[in-house]
């Protein structure tokens, strides 16, 4: 790839849970073969002990997971609040909203393929990621849909209760009249 090839950015969030990140990413790249050549992790909150561990547990469980698909992306994460995103803070969920649109609308204008992972990530960063954005902004937005909370390795959740939708294909497929 030169340097000037668009590059494939896969953006998460960190949530509640490192499972809902490392499965959702297991299916996007099982289901969809979507190989990111870079993924950009969102977490929200003070950059606590316990916010770094799980974010050093997240990096690693995407490396892995890359490694077994035999790709190697670039893993970068940022904690961007310095408190957890809260309705009533209307100045950071501002910053936030802005943060997040900017490395979107960026990353798009250099021509860059953009997947957004919205499973993991808290509500308000969820929304604060959606509301700016325009349909032709992002590529794909990826929900990996479970009937019931299993703390679990994706392989080892049964796949009758499990369904990975890309929300952005859904959307064009309906106004496409398909």
């Amino acid at each position: 790839m030169t340097e000037s090839s668009p590059k494939k950015v896969y953006i998460t969030m960190l949530g509640r849970s490192v499972w809902a990140v490392l499965n959702s990413y297991h299916a996007v790249l099982r289901e969809k073969e979507f190989f990111p050549d870079e993924i950009v992790l969102f977490a929200e909150g003070k950059a606590s002990e316990k916010l770094l561990k799980e974010i050093d547990a997240t990096v690693r469980g995407l490396a892995i997971l890359s490694e077994e698909f035999h790709i190697s992306p670039a893993i970068k994460y940022e904690v961007i609040s310095e408190s957890e995103c809260e309705i009533s803070f209307d100045a950071d969920f501002v910053k936030m909203v802005q943060h997040i649109l900017g490395l979107i609308k960026k990353r798009k204008k250099d021509g860059d393929v953009i997947a957004i992972d919205i499973t993991p990530g808290k509500k308000t960063l969820v929304a604060g990621t959606l509301l700016p954005i325009n349909l032709s902004d992002v590529d794909h937005i990826f929900y990996l849909s479970i009937k019931e909370t299993v703390p679990r390795p994706y392989m080892m959740i049964p796949y009758q209760i499990q369904q990975l939708n890309d929300f952005k294909e859904q959307v064009v497929r309906a106004m496409n009249g398909q």
